[in-house]
């Protein structure tokens, strides 16, 4: 599998203004390429070498790997372009977001990630120092912060090309590393129920509750503070602006990075020691469906905020890659009525969830806490999923009134999908 290994530059002040200068050049060279592919219609890239790949080169002191590199980088931004347009992400055709997009030529910004190749860039990863091009010449002797793993990670896997980048000031290197994945598990014995929330970040089966109470307390903290100075608008406001932006995604980040790791964990089981290696329990992770909650959900004013920075796409993507490197399989299911549905009789009712924290059976009379009798419904799903294969387990929406739209099913019966190609062929 791929992955990404982002370590830190630690250049000097000259080293740090030759980067600055390389990117400059590189983007405005991408940007003027980009003006030629618009005006001609030409979006492939050896067509479109053909054109510029001389003007790159002698007008922005470029070498030949980044001029190549500049003009592919410009071909792709049109490739994601048209691929946006089909899918429909920027608008019907002919809408105000549609036509900015298509009726002038891509632009890129001068900070923007460039990409180096190993002709471009080597790495002494012994010392901790990499070799780069820039546009004043070959710099032999850059720092590089990083942990043991990262290096040991770059080593042996590192392949392909990586991104220099530049943001608040700092310098990053993106490495693509080809890592192996274990062998996965094609016949998990259980799995492993993961309710994802707002209050409760993730819940599983087992009963382990990670409490999301202090990430959206510091959200509030950081979004009162972001409305109090930009209400003042003065140059120190700016800068304290500035300097705090992005903290809060690195902080939930951070948090589901740890969330995720602590799952598939759980999941596989027994902790290593130095004598033995991970002692499976032959668990899978089962998680919900939750794509398009957002357009199927209406809150109130005072809720928006909190709903939108919900960060459930990117925890249910770190577990689904943690688990895929470990073996583990991943499956989703249908979300519908898990929180409305007792675990202990499956009998389904509004009333049955009493508040966001409790859960009571108006049937068999169980109580329970909410999160915790969720990720149970999931669990139960995905067992039910692996024995019938791919049809979905979710009960039937109710009937449609008259003059109502009704409740919308999270995917259909067919959309259930399973990350394990032994479990979705049954």
């Amino acid at each position: 599998m791929k992955l990404v290994v982002q370590v830190k530059l630690l250049p000097t002040f000259v080293q740090a203004a030759a980067l600055e200068a390389t990117l400059c050049a590189c983007n405005e060279a991408a940007t003027w390429a980009s003006q030629v592919a618009f005006e001609k219609n030409v979006k492939n890239n050896f067509a479109l070498r053909r054109l510029t790949y001389d003007e790159v080169k002698t007008r922005w002191n470029l070498g030949a790997q980044a001029a190549q590199h500049v003009i592919k980088k410009t071909c792709d931004a049109y490739a994601t372009l048209k691929a946006n347009l089909k899918a429909g992400n920027l608008g019907r055709p002919g809408s105000k977001r549609y036509r900015k997009a298509t009726e002038k030529p891509i632009g890129f910004r001068p900070e923007g990630a460039q990409p180096y190749d190993d002709r471009m860039l080597s790495w002494q990863i012994a010392e901790r120092r990499v070799s780069i091009w820039t546009v004043t010449g070959r710099m032999k002797d850059v720092a590089v912060a990083a942990s043991p793993e990262q290096l040991a990670i770059l080593a042996l896997y590192r392949r392909g090309e990586s991104d220099l980048v530049c943001r608040d000031g700092m310098w990053f290197l993106q490495a693509t590393c080809e890592v192996p994945e274990a062998e996965p598990n094609t016949d998990p014995v259980d799995f492993l129920g993961i309710d994802l929330g707002i209050v409760n970040i993730a819940t599983t089966s087992d009963g382990e509750i990670m409490a999301g109470r202090e990430l959206n307390r510091t959200r509030v903290r950081e979004r009162k503070l972001r409305a109090k100075l930009q209400k003042k608008n003065t140059p120190s406001a700016k800068r304290r602006l500035k300097k705090r932006r992005r903290k809060e995604a690195r902080r939930a980040r951070d948090i589901n990075h740890k969330i995720a790791k602590h799952v598939v964990a759980e999941a596989m089981g027994v902790p290593p020691t130095p004598l033995r290696q991970w002692g499976s329990t032959g668990r899978g992770i089962a998680l919900e469906d939750l794509g398009g909650i957002r357009e199927r959900v209406r809150l109130r004013k005072p809720q928006r905020a909190t709903h939108s920075s919900w960060a459930f796409a990117q925890l249910g993507s770190f577990i689904a890659y943690k688990a895929r490197r470990a073996g583990v399989p991943v499956v989703y299911v249908d979300p519908a009525y898990t929180s409305r549905t007792c675990a202990e009789c499956g009998h389904i009712d509004r009333a049955n969830r009493v508040s966001q924290a409790w859960f009571a059976c108006r049937n068999c009379g169980v109580v329970a806490h909410a999160d915790r009798n969720g990720s149970r419904n999931i669990r139960a799903r995905a067992r039910e999923l692996r024995r019938r294969g791919a049809q979905s387990t979710a009960p039937a929406p109710p009937p449609r009134q008259r003059g109502g739209a009704g409740r919308k099913r999270s995917i259909t019966a067919s959309d259930a999908r399973c990350a394990s190609p032994a479990l979705s062929a049954g």
